[in-house]
């Protein structure tokens, strides 16, 4: 059955003025990988049963500088264009309680089977579902002679206040990744039966985009520690040990 996959960030001596910061460096991480701007933001009091307080969302994403025109995805080794992604922390954290969480929507690219079900996230709002991809992108074209193709999913990085949910960074981090359904990576559907050369390559390729940006967050971002986890408890690392085990 599939399972809401999540990362944990922790930061030593963690105090509220740092969350932007910390924010805005995740997001740049991020930005390597997949597209370098923010969808959506949103600022939540207390806890998520409440409505937001602030919520914006980048219908043309260069907006959040005052640029006409956003590019997609990052090239490889091209650092992201820091000012959008400063601009829309800056403006979400602008009242800044530790009572709050800052919510930032980005998007990446995963292969996914044809007939796979979309993907959503316990943080999804109906107007941001993968349905409302960038227009600046056409990685959702079928790929010809196989059934995977290119999808656009939304990942959602969450800043918590201190007071937020009764102190819930103390279990889910200072700071949240959370990336929606694990299928991508270990595709649960499949797991009873043989999989495909094309299948092998492709749940490798997402498995080593998840694992980049994870690295690029442990060796850039300062933290003190990090928790890839699964919403069951599941343990997620053999699953992925095994998928890679069946590709060699």
């Amino acid at each position: 059955m599939a399972d809401r996959l999540y990362l944990s960030l922790w930061y030593p001596n963690f105090r509220l003025e740092a969350l932007p910061a910390a924010l805005t460096g995740v997001l740049r991480q991020f930005a390597l990988i997949g597209q370098r701007h923010v969808a959506a933001a949103s600022a939540y009091p207390v806890n998520f049963t409440e409505p937001p307080t602030y919520q914006r969302i980048y219908v043309n994403p260069g907006s959040a500088a005052g640029n006409p025109a956003a590019p997609g995805p990052t090239a490889p080794g091209i650092p992201a264009d820091d000012s959008l992604l400063e601009a829309a922390v800056a403006e979400a954290t602008e009242q800044l309680h530790d009572d709050m969480a800052y919510e930032f929507e980005m998007r990446w690219q995963l292969w996914t089977p044809e007939a796979a079900e979309a993907y959503y996230n316990r943080f999804d709002r109906s107007h941001l579902s993968d349905a409302d991809s960038d227009a600046d992108l056409d990685e959702d074209a079928p790929t010809p002679g196989t059934p995977w193709n290119l999808r656009t999913h939304a990942v959602r990085i969450l800043g918590f206040g201190p007071n937020f949910d009764m102190a819930g960074y103390e279990q889910n981090g200072h700071l949240l990744v959370d990336f929606g359904l694990d299928t991508p990576w270990v595709l649960e559907t499949l797991e009873d039966e043989a999989l495909d050369r094309t299948a092998q390559l492709h749940i490798q390729q997402n498995v080593e985009k998840l694992l980049a940006f994870t690295l690029l967050v442990e060796k850039n971002c300062g933290i003190s520690s990090r928790l890839l986890w699964t919403e069951s408890g599941e343990p997620l690392a053999e699953k992925l040990i095994a998928r890679l085990q069946r590709v060699h």
